[in-house]
């Protein structure tokens, strides 16, 4: 994989894309049980799973090269390289058991009124390797991680054993937070006017996110001592740059270094040894009303809120900024560090850092540190088949707000930033990734009608059409305007790095123009600024500069690099969609075979506007508009579609 800043990644290019070789055994044993009791239905149901997840991860072995710029790039100058050691590779089998139970009474409380109680329990095992390859630093600052078996690596490069290749002790991967979860649910149905034409629904319940295997898969691929994923800084400056290695002498680089190259840490990962009980609760109310024979409209609000959510990311080896008042203040500032040693804030020289920890490279983290909220109205008119005709209207008006919408990865969308501050989940809440505020669809089927009087030929040329369509539009997904590089000293190798600029206050962040305007670029950089703080302020003189601003700041200011921008994430929403799909279908009966035999030719057209969807400048690629020395990218530009150009297809089916 190569990674230049401000670039399109390019991965497979040198042999670097990860491997798996995996297999998923689910078994499960699942029962349930009625019993109807004058105004009550009692329901009873139990269901065990046993899960085995066995993989084998062959991670890089040609390996990431990081590039700071297209230039460096060109002359072979990396600015950081990691792989995993093939020799260390060993396979895993993760297990885990859950068991769960339900009861539940839908009690006819009067005739009109039905209610729904009930409670579930439902629980996991902690999470395990047969053959006790878990892996978890206790606390981020350790420099020997605890797992299932005591374990010592073989890698040694110049025969030495570095940190975190061998266990400190033996427990359990994390203390299970499943042991209590007992999750209430409770609805009713009301019919309030006795006539079976109008509905009123409402529910409530408690619904938990259990710690399964594939939340850990992604930490426990890369982490020491059971497979080795190391790294060298900088193999392309310094001293003595070894120019020329990229792209096949990486692994040489790891194995065996040259004298005076300072390797980086292994990689390895934490998660919360103390977790929380994760869990969503979710409530509705919504109300139908028959219309017309086949015609029903209905309204709905829609809300949940979780609790204890995920915060994953792949580096959390990253510096921690001080809470000031101008915001989060970062210890070290441009020039950017080499990931070495100490660094109090005000002081950056070369090779300074102020990572938590010293001793190792990458650390993978989950933490359950984040919550969530989710608020929505749903509006749908329903008209089922009659005279030819059915269609569907539904509309839905919400607002999805989160600390981070990661899952099993921190970049999980396109639009996602990966590694946000688990330190502070707050600090970048906003629209989750996934948001759109606006969403409406419209299909409709029309079956054409044939005149009477038509008979024979004409009858069956004319006869037997539909034409149906399916319309969609919806506001954009949120994008986040970034710096590319790490202008704040964050130090976060393994992870996508970013910095957050200011914004200007009132001004629109979106070119409406972008299409067929003066600018192809979607992001208004003028509405962008770099970080600045009063120059009679205290934090003045811990700010670091921007080499490679354009303009010196507004009077009275200066630059601060190591300042936390104001312009949020996901502040900036993109192009809204708007697609329609278009059919027909021609069906020709065939009664001298049979009276069921038919012959159905369709032909589909997809996009039949051939509207262009564009995804919106995604944070890696696009969004970045300054680079990590305040330099102004021309960047913000659209390039990849939401929806395939207009394609049509023709298709013959035979029914009988």
């Amino acid at each position: 994989m190569v990674a230049i800043s401000g670039f399109t990644r390019n991965q497979g290019g040198v042999g670097s894309a990860p491997n798996f070789e995996h297999t998923f055994n689910n078994y499960q044993f699942a029962d349930d049980l009625f019993w109807v009791h004058g105004t009550h239905t009692l329901r009873f149901g139990t269901d065990i799973e046993r899960m085995q997840y066995n993989f084998i991860a062959r991670e890089n072995p040609g390996g990431r090269w990081n590039f700071s710029n297209l230039g460096a790039f060109l002359t072979n100058r990396a600015k950081h390289f990691e792989a995993g050691i093939p020799s260390t590779i060993t396979p895993r089998e993760l297990r885990q058991t859950m068991l769960a139970g339900y009861v539940q009474d839908d009690w006819r409380f009067r005739t009109n009124l039905t209610l729904n109680l009930g409670m579930r329990y439902e629980m996991t095992t902690v999470l395990n390797d047969a053959q006790g390859k878990i892996t978890n630093l206790l606390n981020l600052t350790d420099s020997v991680p605890q797992c299932g078996v005591l374990f010592t690596s073989p890698f040694a490069p110049g025969g030495i054993n570095p940190p975190g290749s061998a266990c400190s002790s033996v427990g359990p991967y994390y203390h299970n937070p499943t042991l209590r979860n007992f999750a209430p649910r409770v609805g009713f149905a009301w019919d309030p006017f006795r006539d079976g034409k109008t509905s009123v629904r409402g529910a409530f319940g408690i619904y938990d996110v259990l710690p399964l295997p594939s939340y850990f898969l992604v930490l426990q691929n890369q982490s020491a001592p059971f497979i080795i994923f190391d790294s060298v800084d900088k193999p392309g400056s310094g001293p003595n740059p070894l120019q020329g290695q990229f792209s096949s002498g990486g692994q040489s680089l790891l194995i065996n270094p040259p004298a005076g190259v300072k390797m980086g840490q292994l990689a390895t990962s934490t998660m919360e040894t103390n977790p929380h009980r994760n869990y969503v609760l979710q409530w509705n109310l919504n109300v139908q009303r028959q219309i017309t024979p086949d015609l029903s409209l209905s309204v709905g609000y829609v809300g949940s809120h979780g609790v204890h959510m995920l915060i994953r990311g792949d580096d959390g080896n990253m510096t921690i900024p001080t809470r000031s008042s101008a915001g989060y203040l970062f210890p070290c500032g441009p020039p950017v560090p080499d990931y070495g040693g100490p660094c109090t804030p005000g002081n950056s020289p070369s090779g300074g850092s102020a990572k938590p920890n010293q001793n190792l490279g990458i650390i993978r983290y989950l933490y359950w540190g984040s919550d969530s909220s989710y608020n929505a109205m749903n509006v749908n008119v329903d008209k089922r088949m009659s005279h030819g005709l059915q269609f569907q209207f539904a509309y839905t008006w919400s607002k999805s707000l989160d600390d981070n919408s990661s899952t099993i990865a921190g970049d999980t969308f396109l639009n996602s930033l990966n590694s946000l501050f688990w330190f502070a989940p707050k600090s970048l809440r906003s629209p989750s990734d996934f948001n759109l505020t606006h969403s409406a669809t419209i299909n409709a089927l029309w079956a054409l009608p044939t005149p009477q009087s038509l008979n024979g030929f004409a009858k069956a040329a004319i006869g037997g059409w539909q034409v149906g369509g399916i319309f969609k539009i919806n506001s954009g997904l949120p994008t986040t305007v970034i710096f590319n590089g790490d202008p704040m000293g964050v130090g976060n190798g393994g992870a996508d790095q970013f910095g957050i600029p200011n914004r200007i206050s009132g001004c629109d962040p979106v070119n409406h123009n972008y299409i067929g305007g003066a600018s192809p670029s979607y992001i208004n950089v003028n509405c962008y600024a770099l970080p600045t703080v009063s120059a009679s302020s205290p934090l003045a003189a811990q700010c670091g500069t921007f080499s490679g601003a354009a303009t010196p700041p507004p009077s009275g200011q200066v630059y601060c690099a190591n300042l936390l921008g104001n312009a949020g994430r996901n502040s900036v929403i993109g192009p809204k969609l708007v697609n329609f799909d278009f059919s027909t279908t021609k069906n020709i009966p065939i009664h001298r075979i049979s009276e069921t035999f038919n012959v159905q030719f369709r032909a589909e057209i997809f996009n039949i506007f051939n509207h262009s969807n564009f995804v919106p400048p995604e944070p890696t690629n696009g969004a970045g508009i300054f680079d990590e020395t305040g330099a102004v990218i021309a960047n913000g530009f659209m390039d990849t579609l939401a929806t395939q150009p207009r394609d049509v297809q023709f298709g013959l089916k035979v029914i009988w």
